[in-house]
């Protein structure tokens, strides 16, 4: 979820300011008094919505407790504060800790040029200044990339042991162990809930968002029952796969075996090198295509404005996004090379400035919106144009998603218009709605031109991007599936200083989600810093959550026919008019409705992982 980044907790004037603001009595009698005037029926929908809100989030900020129990309720908000930043300063501190230098080329074998190269630059930068991706010596860490090259790629099977083991059980030995942070943030937290009120933290995380605890657990069994059996045939998958390529023992495949032949599996079946696609990307006919697909759903021109707006770098781009009319009606800045030395990685998007009639300059028509756009790939070398993976297509896709329903909101007020205050559980809905489209043939067509030739993407190819897109698609659910229960079942039922810790909980979960159980030492809690660090807690499901429903959204185009022009173009004015214009000026649900004519359904999105027909005869 690009938009939501995990962060570590606040420093303690931080959440002592946004304790003071949130505790205003000023605001919040102001709210209150609009709320119960005369004139509250004559408001609109997106006012009313503003005022609630606001109301809504003073009380859980702890303004309606009497004054000790608010006094007690701060100190706890100061303590969270301060847990969650140690918990992931001690992840940070352990995951640096773990280096192991090799300097056999034999215990390297598999890894790709780009990993080699890593190590190398690694190692370098920890005194081995002689250090080459050809020759070595290379320097193995935890960091996300060099731990999947190693889990993906390295042939070395006890090497894949060492650091898959040093991988789930960091921060949880000696002066980094989080265990008892763990424990104290989960007791602190059901504290907080009860002085507000509630029965457990997850009905807290809920008062904000569009799920409920029930409807949450709901999906999660759902989308649980729908991936158990192709998990499973996930698993025999592999083990035959591997049996065929000589590996003794292949019916007892460790965790540190899977990533590995998941891979050559991957390979065998699809053949797809992401590198070979690249000069099918280029990123001035991917942006041509993602543009004109936005005029042919919402009715926009997109046009390049640079020099219209200051830049701060010279590959940063400023466009105009204008209506049929020719009209303006918001702007953007896109960010798309990656900068090493200043810039990081990843992707997202945020807003510049939201769309606001308060704060426009005429005092009539609204200030109009602008966004940014950032990602990271491979900048233009020479006369040769920015090539894309398929990922990083698929990445500016979901971007511009974002970006659109910041753009085309119809809100004129400020609080609700665009991104702003739609539910954390729904905000991903237009950006994993426009990934879609990149599996969609004529779309994928219009993009993928190779940048020499012109010709397109080879039929083939696009044959196996569509089917490599639900490869171990029962696997993948489940790994989202088990942390999201795990994270629902530590903040509804688990009870700090019982009878049952943490990892029995995550063991507990386990057996329901998990076809491989984890090892006994495994204490990959200590590290989960998406809800001990981040603002994920209880809110982890989430991400499955987006997916339904943009899966749910794009099925809109299907049912409508994706190759009816005249079809498409309808159903993507209602989609602007509801899911890109009302922003959070109404509830998500309403708007989905609005759009679906129903409530969101799991169904689209097993159809899309291939997982449906399963789901079907449970």
């Amino acid at each position: 979820m690009c938009s939501l980044n995990v962060v570590f907790g606040s420093q303690p004037e931080t959440v002592a300011f946004h304790l003071k603001l949130g505790q205003s009595k000023a605001i919040y009698n102001a709210f209150k008094a609009i709320k119960e005037s005369p004139d509250w029926d004559t408001l609109s929908d997106a006012k009313k919505r503003i005022v609630e809100s606001q109301i809504k989030d003073a009380v859980l900020t702890g303004i309606a407790l009497e004054d000790d129990k608010r006094e007690q309720f701060n100190k706890i908000e100061q303590e969270l504060a301060k847990l969650s930043k140690k918990f992931g300063e001690n992840v940070l501190d352990a995951t640096k800790r773990f280096e192991k230098l090799i300097t056999d080329k034999k215990d390297v074998e598999g890894l790709p040029a780009t990993a080699l190269g890593l190590t190398a630059k690694t190692a370098m930068s920890k005194g081995h200044e002689n250090a080459t991706a050809e020759n070595g010596p290379w320097m193995i860490t935890l960091d996300a990339p060099s731990f999947m090259a190693v889990m993906q790629h390295a042939k070395n099977r006890t090497l894949r042991e060492e650091v898959y083991r040093a991988f789930v059980n960091r921060a949880s030995t000696g002066d980094l162990d989080n265990t008892a942070i763990i424990d104290q943030i989960l007791k602190l937290r059901l504290e907080k809930a009860k002085l507000l009120g509630y029965n457990n933290y997850a009905e807290v995380s809920m008062a904000t968002k569009m799920a409920t605890v029930e409807k949450a657990d709901e999906l999660l069994e759902k989308l649980r029952s729908a991936s158990w059996n192709p998990a499973v045939q996930d698993m025999e998958d592999l083990k035959y796969f591997s049996k065929n390529q000589g590996v003794p023992k292949a019916d007892n495949l460790s965790h540190w075996d899977i990533g590995f032949w998941s891979e050559r599996l991957r390979e065998s079946k699809y053949e797809i090198n992401e590198e070979d696609l690249r000069p099918y990307f280029s990123f001035p006919k991917v942006m041509d295509g993602l543009f004109s697909l936005a005029n042919k759903l919402f009715g926009i021109n997109i046009e390049p404005a640079d020099g219209l707006a200051p830049v701060w770098n010279d590959d940063v781009r400023f466009y105009r996004v204008n209506d049929s009319s020719g009209s303006p009606i918001a702007f953007f800045y896109f960010d798309p090379y990656s900068r090493p030395s200043e810039k990081r990685g990843g992707a997202w998007m945020d807003e510049v400035v939201g769309r606001s009639r308060v704060l426009s300059q005429d005092g009539s028509s609204p200030r109009l919106p602008v966004a940014h756009m950032v990602c990271n790939q491979m900048p233009p070398v020479g006369d040769k144009p920015s090539l894309m993976t398929f990922r990083e297509v698929e990445t500016v896709f979901h971007e511009f998603g974002h970006a659109l329903q910041h753009m085309l909101t119809k809100q004129d007020e400020g609080l609700v218009a665009g991104i702003r205050n739609v539910e954390w559980d729904a905000v991903e809905l237009p950006s994993q709605f426009m990934e879609n489209w990149c599996y969609h043939r004529d779309t994928l067509m219009s993009i993928g031109k190779h940048y020499e030739t012109g010709e397109s993407i080879p039929d083939d190819i696009y044959k196996k991007l569509l089917a490599a897109r639900t490869f171990r698609a029962g696997s993948q659910s489940l790994r989202q599936i088990k942390l999201a229960s795990l994270d629902l079942e530590l903040h509804t039922k688990y009870v700090p200083g019982g009878s049952e810790s943490i990892y029995d909980v995550d063991r507990r979960v386990s057996k329901r989600t998990q076809i491989l159980p984890p090892l006994p030492e495994d204490k990959f809690l200590c590290s989960f810093s998406h809800i001990f660090a981040g603002g994920y807690a209880a809110g982890y499901y989430s991400y499955k959550w987006a997916e339904v429903l943009s899966a749910d959204a794009f099925s809109a185009f299907e049912d409508a026919g994706l190759d009816d022009d005249k079809a498409v173009k309808e159903t993507g004015h209602r989609f602007r008019e509801t899911v890109l214009a009302l922003g959070g000026g109404k509830a998500p649900v309403e708007v989905f409705v609005e759009f679906r004519g129903r409530e969101p359904s799991p169904e689209p999105l097993l159809r899309h992982n291939g997982l449906l027909q399963v789901a079907a005869s449970l």
